[in-house]
């Protein structure tokens, strides 16, 4: 029989005081840090020493597999929710295929990139990250960009976003900035927004995040469509050839159409009029025949470059400038049919970042490896067991074998006697040195720590080179957007944090936002592990204004017309707007449609009060006098005309609308985007001027921002 233990003695509880111990009434041991607060420790109740950065080999090495911390945090976050995605809840997806450009043998032996001209079918999930499955589309916020292509060596997933950095270096602090970001714990909101102090909080506590930061509040994080946003792999990975040779490579997918996003204000009132706007905008691209386009474009280095760079390679918070480091083409993706029911493929479909076949491979990217580890746990977790590959969607189109065997609705089997390797019966498949996937033999060495490389320190630099980069437009969306945010925040010493923060990113910046805060001082700013570099040249390529499209291709033209609309002028439009592979809608005060002056019928495919304006990328002002008159009567009407104007947008317009512009308060204020259609000829004007997309010399005077 076990000896009784005596009850703790004074002794014994001074013993554990010296410890930072103390017995709570039930007997239960707690553990305080040095600062009083108590101790962090994991689920089986050991104390973490660290939780900021994952155990690898050396400062720059590999993650371990003997990190039972990171394992038991990512995989309880993986599992939070059911069915419902942890992130990127909200998505929208399509079929494909991606063509090769030409032979890139000479980088890696991936089978996709040795022909030239083939055609490799391709699934593609648009997603927001923060919203659940049922928020709106135009939420400020990350867009993630996820391909998976079905290569005849096996599913290469591409996962990635519209954004080439992110906010944080380990994965180990993911579950943290995700769960700082979502709804609230204690009240379940704000849903799809970042404006509230937990996020904040998080953030100003992140200096790592800043970089981030600047896109998140930038243009980028509400775009105009799918269609006209960027995606990037994020990460540093590698190509490896035939001969095991190296090269390091990180991807992007350049929209066919050029960028282009939407004012806040714009997204706003895009929400409350159509919150599925970007799922209609590629449902309706896709079915009319106007197949979305991106090239897949690649830049590739060498080690000797990634020595000789400014920042780490393996940092996802930074990229590299393509004024430095210009971008190949290397092929195309083309979306040319929608799913045949949403919940068996866009809903199932399984990414994960460690889908790769033979011929690309990983870099030490703490991230990445993080994300490796990780995204089975969520597979797992979401379609109910390890058959998930059994999914058409999820399951290779090449041949495939193996011995995986029965589990949650196992839909193949291994067929005959033997389910196992080796085996005397000469059955089944066996493994391939020459064709089989073969990782880099990278060396590496370093003593085991959770240590977080110096090359990491600068968070401000490249923060600061992103803002630089920005047209004045786009300088004055993100301040504004940061106004916004932070005014949503109810500490002040979190608002004063990140004004701290703004301070080492642009002084001109951080005053703004102060002053727009009703800051009486400008807090000192906030102590900086490395000093921000001034020398960083701005990128044109970072600018959504400066890779504008110049064309009106692929955008969509309102309307507005009423009985007697002028039929010249009206098929003129039609005309040169269908010469510009653009679309329209004709927008009237009844869903039924309207009589033009030439006696000619025509249907609506919107009512007024079902059609505003931030549905649209430009308008035309087409009524009668008559139709005008009782337009004027219409508030939606005004609003239409109001909002086109404010939001920048071209406007085309006859002589007989000038009484509702007047209403809508803009007949005063014309510019060179209020374009006057006296006569069909003024129609081509009108169109070609289209391609610019927004007036924003117009935007300082309508003070929409």
């Amino acid at each position: 029989m076990a000896k009784k233990t005596s009850q703790t003695s004074p002794s014994d509880n001074a013993t554990i005081h010296d410890q930072k111990l103390h017995r709570g009434a039930g007997g239960e041991l707690h553990q305080f840090a040095e600062d009083g607060m108590p101790v962090l420790t994991t689920a089986q109740g050991g104390p973490v020493s660290d939780d900021q950065n994952t155990l690898r080999l050396g400062a720059r090495g590999p993650a371990l597999i003997d990190d039972f911390h990171f394992r038991e945090k990512i995989f309880h976050f993986d599992h939070e929710r059911i069915p419902e995605r942890v992130v990127h809840a909200r998505g929208y997806g399509a079929h494909g295929y991606f063509e090769t450009y030409e032979s890139l043998a000479a980088y890696t032996r991936a089978d996709l990139f040795q022909r030239p001209g083939e055609k490799t079918p391709a699934f593609v999930r648009f997603s927001t990250v923060a919203g659940s499955k049922g928020s709106f589309d135009l939420a400020r916020d990350v867009r993630g960009f996820a391909v998976k292509i079905y290569t005849q060596q096996g599913n290469w997933d591409l996962v990635g976003n519209n954004i080439p950095v992110f906010f944080i270096q380990d994965a180990i602090k993911f579950p943290d900035v995700i769960h700082s970001v979502k709804p609230e714990p204690d009240r379940q909101f704000p849903q799809a927004q970042s404006a509230h102090d937990n996020f904040w909080d998080f953030i100003t506590l992140t200096p790592e995040s800043m970089h981030m930061i600047m896109w998140v509040m930038s243009d980028r994080a509400i775009p105009r469509s799918f269609r006209f946003m960027e995606g990037f792999g994020v990460h540093t990975f590698r190509f490896v050839n035939a001969a095991d040779e190296s090269t390091f490579v990180k991807f992007h997918w350049k929209p066919k159409l050029g960028l282009q996003s939407v004012a806040w204000n714009e997204a706003v009132k895009i929400n409350g009029a159509d919150p599925d706007f970007h799922r209609r905008d590629l449902w309706q691209a896709i079915q009319s025949g106007n197949f979305p386009e991106w090239e897949l474009c690649v830049q590739l280095f060498d080690q000797d470059f990634a020595d000789t760079f400014d920042f780490d390679i393996l940092d996802p918070t930074k990229l590299i400038p393509e004024e430095i480091l210009p971008v190949k083409p290397i092929g195309r993706l083309v979306l040319d049919r929608m799913p045949d029911n949403f919940f068996a493929e866009t809903e199932q479909v399984a990414f994960m970042t460690q889908n790769v076949p033979p011929g690309i491979d990983f870099s030490n990217d703490p991230l990445l490896q993080g994300r490796n580890f990780s995204y089975l746990d969520t597979q797992l977790k979401r379609l109910g067991g390890p058959n998930f590959t059994h999914l058409p969607i999820n399951a290779p189109k090449c041949p495939f074998h193996n011995f995986q065997q029965d589990g949650h609705m196992a839909m193949r089997n291994p067929v005959g006697r033997v389910n196992y390797q080796p085996n005397s019966w000469n059955q089944g498949p066996r493994e391939s040195p020459v064709q089989g996937y073969r990782h880099f033999p990278a060396e590496e060495q370093g003593p085991k720590v959770r240590l977080r490389p110096e090359s990491f320190a600068d968070h401000y630099s490249q923060a600061r080179q992103f803002y630089i980069s920005q047209t004045p437009p786009e300088q004055r969306h993100i301040a504004a957007a940061l106004i916004f945010e932070l005014s949503k925040v109810e500490t002040p010493v979190i608002r004063e944090r990140m004004v701290s923060h703004l301070s080492n990113i642009d002084e001109t910046l951080a005053s703004k936002v102060g002053h727009a805060l009703g800051f009486k001082s400008m807090p000192k700013p906030a102590d900086a592990a490395m000093p921000t570099r001034q020398d960083l040249e701005p990128s044109p390529a970072l600018s959504i204004v400066e890779q504008g499209p110049k064309r009106f291709e692929g955008r969509k033209l309102g309307i507005l017309v009423s009985d007697g609309t002028d039929a010249a002028i009206f098929k003129a439009l039609l005309a040169e707007i269908t010469e510009q592979k653009a679309t329209f809608e004709v927008i009237a005060p009844k869903i039924g449609g309207v009589t033009l002056s030439d006696g000619n019928w025509i249907e609506a495919h919107q009512m007024i009060d079902g059609g505003p304006s931030v549905l649209y990328d430009a308008v035309a002002l087409l009524p009668s006098a008559e139709g005008t008159g009782d337009l004027l009567k219409e508030a939606t009407a005004r609003d239409f005309v109001a909002d086109a104007f404010v939001h920048c947008k071209f406007i085309g317009y006859v002589e007989t609308a000038l009484p509702l512009m007047q209403k809508a308060g803009i007949a005063d204020s014309l510019d060179e985007g209020v374009i006057a259609l006296g006569a069909a000829r003024d129609v081509m004007t009108f169109i070609k001027a289209l391609g610019k997309l927004r007036v924003w010399g117009r935007e300082p005077s309508v003070k929409l921002n």
